[in-house]
Formats: structure tokens, C-alpha cells, sequence
């Protein structure tokens, strides 16, 4: 199960109704977040989440509406008492970026800081699910990310084990485990594993076919949507992507579920989600504290 909650749905310009881009993601106790944008320790305040319970941060680019809230976060951790550390992970450049941003604000922290320039591909173990960084197409270098959950087992069919001479405890527990336990097999008495539940992030990219496929199949899809389809000309020129073009994508992948952000305070999201419901039924476009559960029976508001 995940917990999804958007501290942060604006593009480029904040609005009285929404933040900079920040979306937390919670899975059992362990909390990442996916951009930064001015205000975002502020908003946590606001939430069900701490702050202090943050120990990944994925930056999907260096633009400034996606990574001035760091430095503040970071040293409000500091001061808070954090002694956990913390990994930043982003696309070329983000060490660098991350350490003059601390410099320029004379800051030290009392607990460790990993900062990694990822490049698509690369993969990241959190609590209980990976975060894997995806290629995308933006006016800077980019990244997107997939965060994947662990699977669990098939079903273990007891009388089965029993009839083929295995006996309760310790041989139950290692054929569980994929050992092979007096010449039995674990496919003999074990159902197929269910994959993990899958969530992929734009950040902001124009549609690219990394993204399409890395979607494909994924049970919550999470894409920029700028611009409406009216404006489909300044969404290419600028490296974004329409409402419309965000929900063919998901049609196209079979995503379970579609969320817009990062909306120009042009729009107030009602027309993004209808534009994107004509093509994919269900889209919605996120606002600021929107909160939601992802679990293998579907995406719940909360």
C-alpha cells in the first residue's frame, strides 16, 4: 500500500491555491519525496506527514520551482534534531547544484547527506520499494522516475505440500523461501507471485517513449499536464505536455489510474481533468493536500 499526497501542484509560478511541485510518497513508516519547490516544509506543516519522517528526495530537474524548497528543508531537518541520514538523488549536475545552494545559505547539518547524479536506469532501494530513474525530455536535463513496491509470494498450498511428504515448520518455511525442500520444488506447492504495485512519475517532459513504456501496465500514472491541447504548440516549444496527450498515454499503456499536476495557474485543473476524462475516464488533476491510497483494489481519496 501507498500513500500518495501532493504538497505541491503548480507550474513554474505559485498561486493562492497552489504550491510549488512537491509530491510525498509514504510506504510503511519510510516517506520520499519527488521535487522540492519553495514552501514544501511549510505544507508538510499543514499534512498528515512529518517532515522529519523524509529520508529519500528524487528531483526530476534543476529548474528552481522544483528544488528551492531544498535548502530550507534540509536545514529545518538539521535544526529539528535529525540524525538519520538523508540521499538526494537527481539528474547531472544535482551534487553540485545541492552543495552551492547550501553554501550560498551558510548552512550545516548535524546528519549525513548522499547526493547522486542518477542517469536512466539507475535504481535506488528505499524502505519496501525501488525508485528507478527514467529518461525524459525537458528544455534541461531530466529524469523521471518509477517506483516499484515488492511482490509477494503465491499462495502456498498446504495440503499439497503435505501429500507430496512435507511436514509443517521448518519444511513449510524453507519451500517458502524458494528453497527446494526433499526434492520438491517451490512451483510445486507455491501459486505465482504477484509483482509489486507500480507508480511512475513524469516530472516535466514533453511525451517520450521512455515514459509510455516505463507506464505501461502501471497501477498509478502521475503525469505533468501544463497546457491544455488548445495550447499544444507552447507545451512542445517549452518541453511540456498537454492534458490531452498525458491521458493517451495512459490509454496507450493501460494504466489502472491517471493524477495531472504541475498546472499553470492559467487553468484552475477542472478543464485538464476534462480534457484528459474525454480520452481516459477517471483522470483527475491533483490539488495541493490532495491525498490518496493506492492498494491492489484501486486509488482511494483520503
Amino acid at each position: 500500500m501507498f500513500e500518495i499526497l501532493f504538497l505541491g501542484t503548480a507550474a513554474a509560478v505559485p498561486s493562492k491555491a497552489r504550491s510549488m511541485p512537491c509530491i510525498a510518497l509514504r510506504h510503511r513508516s519510510g516517506v520520499a519525496i519527488f521535487d522540492c519547490g519553495e514552501g514544501a516544509q511549510r505544507q508538510f506543516m499543514f499534512s498528515p506527514f512529518s517532515f522529519m519522517k523524509v529520508d529519500w528526495v528524487f528531483l526530476t530537474h534543476l529548474h528552481g520551482d522544483h528544488v528551492l524548497g531544498l535548502p530550507g528543508l534540509l536545514q529545518t531537518m538539521s535544526l529539528s534534531g535529525r540524525d538519520r541520514p538523508i540521499l538526494v538523488v537527481g539528474p547531472g549536475g544535482t551534487g553540485e547544484s545541492v552543495r552551492k545552494m547550501l553554501d550560498s545559505c551558510m548552512g550545516t547539518l548535524a546528519y549525513g547527506l548522499e547526493v547522486v547524479d542518477a542517469a536512466p536506469g539507475d535504481s535506488f532501494e528505499c524502505e519496501g520499494f525501488t525508485v528507478t530513474a527514467v529518461e525524459t525530455e525537458h528544455v534541461v536535463e531530466s529524469l523521471g522516475y518509477v517506483v516499484e513496491g515488492e511482490g509477494t509470494r503465491g499462495r502456498f498450498d498446504r495440503e499439497k505440500a503435505l501429500s507430496l511428504g512435507l511436514e509443517p515448520g521448518n519444511d513449510f518455511s524453507r519451500i517458502s523461501d524458494g528453497e527446494t525442500v526433499k526434492g520438491v520444488v517451490p512451483e510445486e506447492v507455491l501459486g505465482p507471485a504477484k509483482p509489486g504495485m507500480r507508480i511512475v512519475i513524469s516530472g516535466d517532459t514533453v511525451p517520450t517513449p521512455a515514459i509510455a513504456e516505463a507506464c505501461r501496465g502501471a497501477d498509478l500514472l502521475i503525469h505533468e499536464a501544463t497546457f491544455m491541447g488548445s495550447e499544444r504548440d507552447v507545451a512542445d516549444a517549452t518541453g511540456h505536455t498537454t492534458a490531452g496527450a498525458a491521458a493517451e498515454i495512459a490509454k496507450a499503456a493501460g494504466v489502472r489510474h491517471l493524477i495531472l499536476t504541475h498546472i499553470s495557474n492559467r487553468y484552475d485543473g477542472a478543464e485538464l481533468a476534462a480534457e484528459a476524462a474525454a480520452v481516459f475516464p477517471g483522470a483527475l488533476a491533483a490539488a495541493d493536500m490532495d491525498h490518496f491510497r493506492l492498494t491492489r483494489k484501486g486509488l482511494k481519496s483520503i
